[in-house]
């Protein structure tokens, strides 16, 4: 083929422009196949690609690309010529194609530089020197980055790439079957690759590099036998055996619960560094961040073992829900978000307690989501309009997307869901789909599900008031909804709530009725004969449906649930609303110590006599010896999550101070229980099952409220836990106690940890971010770690260890000179990551809330470096944040 010179487009026509739902068109062209040739050297990459298109409407040929060097250029081996073409920074238009007819082919070669792609979007290096590797992230739009294509989730095509590299690089991986491999001159070599399902390209993948492999396998119930391998940097394959057992535990729960099989021969699961996702589910051959991939007890905390496992199952059952059935368009990504979202919540509550994890789910969308929905960020699950598509991965799409799914999945029933869901694999697959599909599909069993639609198509939480009443043996409950006007959208309509709810009798303690309770009307009441005695109502039981619940209940109402509701997940609910009420003011702090002291002494009984080999660890019962719900039960909403509830005159310092006030009061009124606990938690023997991470989860929040209390052999359990530790939720609990109380051996312990762990990149994450994360490190000190010899700005996991510190602490956030250094930070990233630039910039979309003058210095320091960013992801974002709702 033969190199040509390129016409441009004039430049005004390259401003960022919203993009609407409204707008939807389908392509004018199809693409049918696609032949790739990549061909990787240190200086650069040549990308040569051949599409078979077909024609679906008349129109010219618009194919996308980014940072693309466009070298040659042929329709049916035809070189075309500066007249045919004209392409610009973000498109390749091609005239008068008609007279190629209905099919053609369309050959291109681009030169691109993956070498110096910080984006971490396309094809990228990552590492440095012997460590560098070159992978892809297509999701949403990075295939533009790597060949001019309709990089959009409605084309589907099939794929046949050839790799080829240095054999430095002896790893060769694509999508798909691997079918021919081979010696290239020049000490290279080849790596052929064919995916016969047809994918949207944002699923396509290829890896170079020099990777180690553990290997096992899994016969589906169709009897197909599947290769699995997980491909790690050498030093780290011997921490990828959690990551192979939960794909087979995800493959058998898939097969089991919704009756859905692999389809291809081999699943590849690749560890990378340098990655700003958690992971992504492309076809056969997943990507994911090294620390959703890899685990062992010395270097992995519990909770970060335990997003491993849910982690991997996520982009599994992504196969079917993502990947097999796609999005017609980007405005539908929480169709297979949401939805996998749910999946890998319902997998996930089979590997421990199932009330911690709803607690779980349901308190990471209070800390996100929620305030998403307050703030000025605020849109639909399903937005109506972007202008970056990226800057929509959020919580509202994924985790309130997945409560969508759950109230649908508990109005129909589990019989019904299935055959919803049967029908809906059934009858799309192979095809892009939009939420419509979706719902139309779980309606085949009779019960319309059509009207949770305007769940997707709203923005705000809802607000479900209610009260209730008695006359003689009627019971009468009253709910409400109320859901704020959020600006540029329609006045909300009223929406189907699902409210589980139940009765207990005060006087016994005994549960006495349960039900759901569905309001669709701005207002309904419920009545209930029979109830001859003194009820206590407990609403919105395993969080139903994703609202903010005002109901009209007592200090001792709340106290009575924390003590006797069989539901764990309403226990822990009680007493957070208990918790809040006393740190707001309105509640009585001595119901909530009384309360919390019974309900955490009937959990944590005769812990040190417990024969763990015949606990049920998978299903622990909600009664006794549930050490992981008695941790859960002492979360004291963080800062963050006490400011995300505070819609007006938000004041940091007065929260922190009664806050620390609580903890404080709570810590010296149950010391000799803390004493007591602690001596009956000695450190044995490291298991990963649900009971072991219980008891080490609420060891380390004995320890810490020991320490609040002032007991002085707690300083000395602190050092020994952090020594005799077994594994590293241990260690790093005595360390975090260190610090966060300045203990002095904080240092010394600090100092050893990082000679420990020093060559670990994921632990080193540890140490950069318990340290930003406490309270007694300044935010001077915050901002040195950025100049620390082992910080990484390429790394978007060590910047969130570090940034995520300071969020997490409004006192220091919000502080001028924080903000400055912070927005320089941003300004920074804009050059280097956008996509990681614009979420960390997220985490000021609170700042309206402020009290004054922290807020109108918020929005100066905010407005002032407007024009110091470049990338359509940080423009987008700081000027909603700016244009308040």
């Amino acid at each position: 083929m033969t190199a040509l010179q390129s016409n441009t487009l004039k430049p005004d026509t390259l401003k960022p422009q919203k993009i609407y739902l409204k707008d939807y068109k389908r392509p004018n062209f199809m693409i049918d196949h696609v032949d790739l040739i990549i061909q990787v050297f240190d200086d650069k990459t040549l990308v040569i690609s051949t599409l078979t298109l077909s024609r679906q409407d008349v129109g010219d040929l618009v194919l996308f690309g980014r940072g693309l060097d466009l070298l040659a250029l042929q329709i049916n081996g035809q070189n075309l010529t500066c007249s045919d073409y004209v392409v610009d920074d973000e498109q390749l238009l091609i005239k008068n194609t008609a007279q190629f007819g209905d099919k053609f082919t369309l050959s291109s070669q681009v030169k691109i530089h993956p070498e110096n792609n910080t984006s971490l979007e396309g094809l990228y290096g990552a590492g440095e020197g012997d460590e560098m590797m070159f992978v892809t992230q297509c999701e949403p739009e990075g295939f533009r980055k790597i060949t001019y294509f309709l990089d959009r989730p409605d084309v589907l095509a099939t794929y046949h790439t050839r790799l080829e590299a240095d054999k430095k690089f002896p790893t060769l991986l694509a999508n798909g079957n691997l079918v021919e491999q081979g010696e290239l001159a020049d000490n290279r070599h080849y790596a052929v690759w064919e995916d016969p399902t047809k994918k949207p390209s944002y699923l396509f993948a290829c890896v170079v590099a020099d990777l180690a492999v553990l290997t096992d396998h899994y016969t589906t119930i169709e009897g197909r036998e599947v290769l699995l391998q997980v491909y790690a940097k050498p030093q780290n394959i011997n921490q990828c055996h959690v990551a192979m057992q939960a794909l087979k535990d995800a493959m058998h729960w898939d097969e089991a619960e919704y009756g859905r099989a692999y389809d291809l021969d081999r699943y590849m699961i690749v560890a990378v560094s340098q990655f700003n996702m958690g992971a992504m589910e492309n076809k056969g051959l997943n990507i994911f961040n090294t620390s959703c991939v890899l685990s062992s007890p010395d270097t992995t905390t519990d909770r970060r073992n335990f997003t491993v496992k849910a982690v991997i199952a996520h982009e599994y059952f992504h196969n079917w829900t993502g990947n097999r059935i796609t999005c017609r368009d980007w405005f539908q990504l929480c169709l297979k978000e949401g939805f996998t979202v749910f999946r890998d919540q319902s997998f996930s509550a089979t590997l421990h307690s199932p009330a911690v994890q709803r607690i779980d789910d349901v308190a990471v969308l209070k800390a996100h989501q929620f305030p998403e929905d307050l703030g000025p960020l605020a849109h639909p699950p399903r937005p109506d309009h972007f202008v970056e598509i990226n800057n929509f991965y959020t919580a509202t799409v994924y985790e309130k997307g997945a409560e969508i799914v759950r109230m649908i999945a508990n109005t129909l029933g589990k019989e019904k869901f299935r055959q919803g869901t049967d029908e809906y694999f059934r009858r799309y697959d192979g095809q892009a789909v939009t939420v419509e599909d979706l719902l139309s599909a779980l309606s085949v069993s009779g019960v319309d599900v059509m009207p949770f639609l305007d769940w997707y198509t709203q923005p705000a939480t809802p607000v479900l008031s209610g009260r209730f009443s008695q006359n003689g043996q009627m019971l009468d409950i009253t709910l409400a909804q109320t859901i704020r006007k959020v600006a540029d959208y329609p006045p909300p309509k009223n929406l189907p709530i699902p409210v589980k709810m139940a009765i207990f009798n005060r006087s016994t303690g005994e549960l006495v009725l349960e039900d759901l309770l569905l309001l669709n009307t701005a207002k309904q009441t419920f009545s209930f004969d029979k109830i001859d005695f003194d009820p206590v109502i407990s609403l919105l039981r395993d969080f139903s449906a994703p609202v903010d619940l005002h109901f009209e209940q007592s200090d001792a109402d709340l106290a009575f649930l924390m003590q006797y509701e069989t539901n764990g997940f309403n226990r822990w609910q009680a007493a957070q609303t208990l918790v809040n009420r006393v740190l707001t003011g309105i509640g009585d702090s001595e119901v909530y110590f009384d309360a919390l002291q019974k309900c955490l002494a009937k959990l944590t009984n005769d812990t040190n006599n417990i024969d763990t080999n015949n606990i049920d660890t998978n299903n622990i019962d909600l009664g006794q010896n549930d050490l992981m719900l008695a941790s859960r039960l002492l979360d004291i909403p963080t800062e963050r999550e006490l400011a995300s509830v505070i819609n007006h005159a938000y004041d940091p310092s007065a929260v922190k101070q009664r806050r620390d006030k609580l903890i404080q009061t709570l810590a010296v009124i149950l010391t000799d229980f803390w004493q007591q606990a602690y001596q009956n938690l000695p450190i044995t023997e490291y298991q990963d099952t649900a009971y072991a991470m219980g008891k080490r989860a609420w060891r380390n929040i004995v320890l810490d409220m020991a320490l609040h209390a002032g007991l002085k052999e707690a300083q000395q359990w602190a050092v020994d836990q952090y020594h005799h530790a077994n594994c590293m939720s241990e260690r790093l609990g005595g360390l975090v106690a260190a610090l966060n109380h300045d203990l002095p051996k904080k240092d010394a312990l600090l100092a050893d940890f990082y000679q420990r762990f020093g060559k670990d990149k994921l632990a080193m994450d540890l140490w950069f971010s318990v340290q930003a994360n406490s309270d007694k490190t300044s935010v001077a000190q915050i901002f040195a770690l950025l100049e620390h010899t082992d910080f990484d700005i390429n790394t978007p996991n060590r910047v969130r260890a570090v940034i995520g510190g300071l969020l997490a602490q409004p006192t220091k956030l919000w502080q001028a000179q924080s903000l400055e250094w912070f927005m320089g930070l941003i300004v920074i990233l804009d050059k280097r990551n956008p996509l990681l630039a614009s979420r960390l910039l997220q985490g000021l979309s609170n700042y309206h809330t402020l009290i004054e003058p922290l807020k109108s210095e918020a929005k100066q320091i905010l407005t002032k470096y407007q024009n110091d960013v470049q990338s359509k992801n940080v423009i987008e974002t700081l000027q909603n944040m700016l244009n308040e709702n």
